[in-house]
Parts: C-alpha cells; sequence; structure tokens
C-alpha cells in the first residue's frame, strides 16, 4: 500500500505555487520592511530555548513579513528535532481534534515526514484526538507554517500536524498534557497558527491584540480563553495558542516574547484589518 502524502491545498492561492517561486517570496517576506529584515540563518549550536511560537496563517502577501520574523528567531535558536504544528479548523465545526498520524506532507519546497511514533502515542493518551486524514486536505492553518520550516531546515525535520474543532479549555487542557508527556524526551517546537482580531479599524484591532499578547507573554491559557470570549475578539486560533501555552509551561517555559505585531492594513490601506502576532515562548 503506497505511503499517504498530503498534497498542498493553497499553493498558487495563499503562498507561490512552484519551488523556485515559493523560495524567492518567502526570501521577499525576510527582506520586507515587516520582516526581520535579512535572510535567517540556522544557529547548530543554538541555545535552543524556544519551546514554542504563535506563528499568522494568511496569505503570505500579508502575513508573511511578520511570520518570517518568527521562524528568524527559530533559525537563530537552533534545530530542533520536531515540530508539533497546532490549528484551528476553518471549514467544520465539532469536538476533539485531529492528526495525521503517518506518511509525510508536501509542499512546492519538497515532502516533510510525519513523526509517526509522537502520533500514535499522543494518539493513546490524548481521548479527544483522532487518526484522520480528509479532514486535513483543505485546511490552510497548518500548511501554511510547512514552507517555512522547509526553507529552513529542508528535509532534516518531522512534523505532527493537529488540527482543532473544539477550543474551549478542557479539550486544550487534554491535549496540552498529552503533548507534554509525549515530548518530554524530545527537542520540540511547538507552533500555534492564528490569526488574531479580524475585520476591525487598525486602532481597535491593536488594542484588543495586544491585550491578549499580554496573556500570551504570562503564558496564562485560560486567562487569554476567557478574555477573547468575554470581549468577542475574532481570534481563530485561540485553542491551539492556548494549548501551546500550557504544553510548553509543563515542558519547561518561562515566558513569552513579543517578535512581531502588524495587520493587513500595513500592506495595503484598508479601512479594517486582520491582525497578525509572532510570539516566541522560551525557557
Amino acid at each position: 500500500m503506497a505511503e499517504y502524502v498530503r498534497l498542498p491545498a493553497v499553493a498558487g492561492q495563499f503562498y507561490a505555487g512552484s519551488g523556485e517561486a515559493l523560495r524567492r517570496e518567502i526570501e521577499g517576506c525576510y527582506h520586507h520592511d515587516l520582516g526581520p529584515g535579512e535572510l535567517p540563518k540556522v544557529n547548530e549550536a543554538g541555545p535552543r530555548q524556544i519551546v514554542g511560537l504563535v506563528s499568522p496563517h494568511a496569505g503570505y502577501m500579508y502575513s508573511g513579513p511578520p511570520a518570517a520574523c518568527g521562524f528568524y528567531e527559530l533559525a537563530r535558536d537552533g534545530r530542533p528535532e520536531l515540530v508539533i504544528i497546532l490549528g484551528p479548523s476553518h471549514r467544520r465545526a465539532g469536538s476533539g481534534a485531529v492528526l495525521q498520524a503517518e506518511g509525510a506532507w508536501a509542499t512546492p519546497l519538497g515532502q516533510t515526514r510525519i513523526d509517526a511514533a509522537t502520533a500514535a502515542t499522543l494518539l493513546e493518551s490524548c481521548p479527544d484526538l483522532t487518526e484522520g486524514t480528509r479532514e486535513l486536505e483543505y485546511e490552510h492553518s497548518l500548511e501554511v507554517q510547512l514552507p517555512f520550516l522547509q526553507h529552513l531546515y529542508g528535509d532534516k525535520l518531522n512534523i505532527v500536524p493537529i488540527m482543532m474543532f473544539a477550543q474551549d479549555w478542557e479539550p486544550a487542557e487534554s491535549l496540552a498534557a498529552a503533548i507534554a508527556q509525549a515530548c518530554q524526551q524530545q527537542d520540540v517546537v511547538i507552533i500555534a497558527s492564528t490569526d488574531m482580531t479580524h475585520q476591525q479599524p487598525p486602532p481597535v484591532a491593536r488594542e484588543q491584540d495586544m491585550m491578549l499578547v499580554k496573556y500570551m507573554e504570562e503564558l496564562d491559557s485560560q486567562g487569554l480563553l476567557a478574555e477573547r470570549a468575554r470581549r468577542g475578539i475574532t481570534m481563530c486560533g485561540y485553542g491551539p495558542t492556548a494549548v501551546m501555552m500550557a504544553a510548553a509551561k509543563q515542558l519547561g517555559a518561562q515566558r513569552g516574547e513579543l517578535i512581531a505585531y502588524s495587520n493587513s492594513g500595513d500592506v495595503q490601506p484598508m479601512p479594517t484589518v486582520v491582525g497578525y502576532v509572532s510570539l516566541k515562548v522560551v525557557r
């Protein structure tokens, strides 16, 4: 039986559709005025202090430069053994979460393998987590993180992609505990894929987003979820962010540090915008 490879769903839409064009686009994100200003270089002797990363997932034209700021910091920090990518579902509601347990994910830059052993451990230890592939086929929140990772690390990387349907605290807490338990002996980075406030005037978006960033900096998962709900803030990946922070704390993280913030109006003037945060969670 042939190995399952998840094919790119948004190549040519959210990011360039060919390998050469995608490399140029990613490098342009690094050189952009809203990016870090230079190309990253992986520090092979890096301290590996980053446990988690909040990264945006819109089209690269808008969210690519702030995302590049986060991946630039990741490169400076070294080379992790494993990346767990957590994202919300934009296409359907439901309960629990789903992961791909084996095989690989493809983009125009190549294929990245699934860490089947870690995926199996997670499935055994988290009752809210199920195995699936069809549910993941068209979701962009996970996919758009992968080209940046491939650009940094090539094929020397394993991933576990997890898509969350329910994003409240109880399933988030359960998934975070399972991730922390499965990764105790691994050098892991957990990426929470999320955009922030959607379709609000820039000052409103920034005020709301910076309020939520404070909870991220304090690694306060429950505070983040409560504040977002109380104010009705349209952050789409609040569950993945809460899971990442809770798991990272259990793996020794001490704090979050904001790397970059911008919004879609910084790229192209518009009356209402979407906010983008890059934030690292460090030991």
